[in-house]
């Protein structure tokens, strides 16, 4: 996955990417005064609708009009505690294949034990 990193129109520092399915994303430090924060996700939710429910009838997903004054949120507003907790989780992917939901102190007593998931 290539990431093309750059500074936003109000100087944040930003990364864009593409996930598995094409979905364009991002991550971006936040302007949130009180916290240093992050914005990450998807950068625009591309609302669908099965095609079969519309009047013009047919098969598959296709795009569904979203009213102006409705907003879909579709990043994440996180702190660097939540990122570090999310990175826990997301190292355990890199590491195995699969999410470990044990808590890094229960990783931690079952590797003084001798447990290795």
């Amino acid at each position: 996955m290539d990431i093309k990193k750059e500074k936003s129109d109000r100087g944040f520092l930003r990364g864009d990417f593409e996930d598995l399915y094409g979905t364009k994303c991002s991550i971006q430090e936040s302007s949130l005064a009180t916290d240093d924060a992050i914005w990450l996700g998807v950068s625009d939710a591309d609302p669908k609708i099965m095609a079969s429910k519309t009047p013009e009838g047919g098969t598959g997903w296709v795009p569904f009009s979203i009213p102006e004054d409705v907003l879909l949120t579709t990043r994440m507003h996180l702190n660097r505690e939540g990122a570090k907790k999310l990175i826990e989780l997301l190292q355990d992917f890199v590491d195995t294949g699969s999410l470990d939901l044990r808590t890094s102190e229960e990783k931690e007593q079952d590797k003084i034990k001798g447990k290795d998931w």
